[in-house]
């Protein structure tokens, strides 16, 4: 008689929680789903706190609505099934500003993360290089090719574009430079296109063709309640057993499937499964695969991480400017690289006391030293580096609050896909039951992470599917 399938996920956060909720639908309604988070939260950086009397967000705060194909994306899709689609909301204001030269100035449309379509337009904000895009009758990388953003913009629109526009683009969503940051894992649609056309602005409008948007559609999307509401029904809608506070120290192939040891060196568990998927970050899974999986787990283990810190205060009407926030050029030399006022950005946030919700986040990459600053400190010097840039000195906080996010962020260097792609091919040959899931693997945001585990779940199913039971 066939006895359950037992499939450990190994991280809880969202990637691992999209996967134990495709192994519930997926799977035999008998499958023994275990999620292992070694922390007490769940979720991730997916975290909904309170600050002065009201949810806010103290991680990730949107998702995207469309994918890059233009189809609606894993995080939407993922939120239907779970029956929260009536709590997205979409921001009531949309423009954002770059600090240049101490002062706001809006960031220019058409471009794609930063990358002109049409070098015209971002004159406001940034000088390109005159005629340096031109048409060398092939096209700008090789078919396997892969390149840093900032070689590639440099060397077509100058420094300035790359200095002021795409580099603070990609330091908010990485806290990395552009000249490290992979175009093939940060920028894919832009990457297609570029193995094409032969000029830049040629690859962006090809890009941007090739994932139309409605007028009006909007781009970005996020929970009423916040988005711990999503990990919250996800772990419902799983069923699955969840262990908090149980690290999984080593990961050991048997005859018929896995062993983990789990918990203290001490005091140690030892719990047998069919299967495991690995959503924790590429060096704990690294290690975790070091013994049965050597390969891959060299190939995963250099991928490096950036912290950062997001400073949050409660500001009593302050003079702020229609806008959803600013991005930060490291050439400005300020601490902050990015500022959002959530409760102009959001409509459902704001208060008829006036109190501002405003969010800075602290920290980029190879300059962590200067998250060694107490809470305080980071929090005086965004108050005081957002009164300059705004102009005028804001008000004293009424509340705060300081969320440190140690190693969070993936430092894509040029290649990283295809190290990733070297990892999986590995222990799809020797390991099938044993997969990756997450932002060190696929690339950061919410619905990237979601469907990178819904992938490592339904290979999960096709492996245990063909074995003999």
């Amino acid at each position: 008689m066939r006895r359950p399938w037992r499939v450990a996920v190994v991280g809880g956060g969202i990637a691992g929680l999209a996967a134990a909720v495709r192994l519930r639908d997926g799977a035999p309604a008998d499958t023994e789903i275990t999620v292992y988070e070694q922390s007490g939260a769940l979720g991730g950086k997916l975290r909904t706190g309170a600050l002065a009397g009201q949810p806010v967000e103290f991680g990730a705060e949107s998702f995207l609505m469309r994918d890059p194909t233009g189809a609606e994306s894993a995080a939407v899709a993922l939120i239907r099934r779970l029956g929260l689609a009536e709590k997205i909301v979409h921001p009531t204001v949309g423009q954002a500003a770059l600090v240049v030269d101490g002062g706001l100035r809006p960031i220019p449309g058409g471009t794609l993360v930063g990358v002109p379509g049409d070098l015209d337009r971002v004159t406001t904000v940034a000088r390109p290089l005159a005629d340096a895009d031109t048409d060398g009758g092939r096209p700008l990388i090789g078919p396997d090719a892969d390149v840093s953003v900032g070689a590639l913009v440099r060397s077509r629109f100058g420094d300035e574009v790359v200095e002021r526009l795409v580099d603070p683009m990609l330091g908010g969503v990485y806290a990395g430079r552009a000249d490290d940051l992979s175009l093939v894992t940060t920028m894919p649609a832009l990457a297609r296109t570029a193995r094409v056309e032969h000029t830049l602005t040629g690859a962006v409008r090809a890009a941007q063709a090739a994932a139309p948007r409605a007028p009006g559609a909007p781009v970005f999307g996020t929970l009423v309640g916040g988005l711990s509401t999503l990990v919250e029904a996800a772990v419902t809608a799983s069923s699955a057993t969840i262990r908090r506070d149980a690290a999984v120290r080593e990961v050991t192939a048997t005859g018929s499937g896995w062993r983990l040891t789990v918990g203290p060196t001490r005091d140690p568990e030892f719990v047998d499964v069919d299967a495991v998927v690995l959503a924790v970050p590429a060096r704990p899974a690294a290690r975790l695969l070091a013994g049965p999986a050597p390969e891959a787990a060299a190939a995963v283990g250099k991928l490096d991480y950036a912290s950062v810190a997001l400073v949050t205060l409660a500001v009593p009407q302050p003079r702020l400017p229609e806008l959803s926030g600013f991005l930060v050029p490291s050439t400005e030399g300020l601490l902050t690289k990015a500022a959002t006022f959530f409760t102009t950005k959001w409509g459902h946030l704001r208060r008829p006391d006036g109190v501002a919700l405003l969010r800075a986040s602290v920290g980029r990459y190879g300059e962590e030293a200067h998250l060694q600053r107490p809470d305080a400190d980071l929090a005086a010097t965004v108050h005081r580096e957002l009164s300059a840039v705004l102009g005028t000195p804001l008000p004293a906080p009424v509340d705060g609050h300081v969320q440190r996010w140690g190693g969070a962020l993936p430092q894509y260097a040029p290649g990283h896909a295809g190290r990733v792609g070297a990892a999986r091919a590995a222990l799809r040959a020797a390991h099938p039951t044993v997969t990756l899931a997450g932002a060190g693997y696929d690339g950061v945001g919410i619905p990237v992470c979601v469907r990178s585990g819904e992938t490592a779940a339904e290979e999960i199913i096709t492996a245990l599917g063909g074995s003999a039971r």
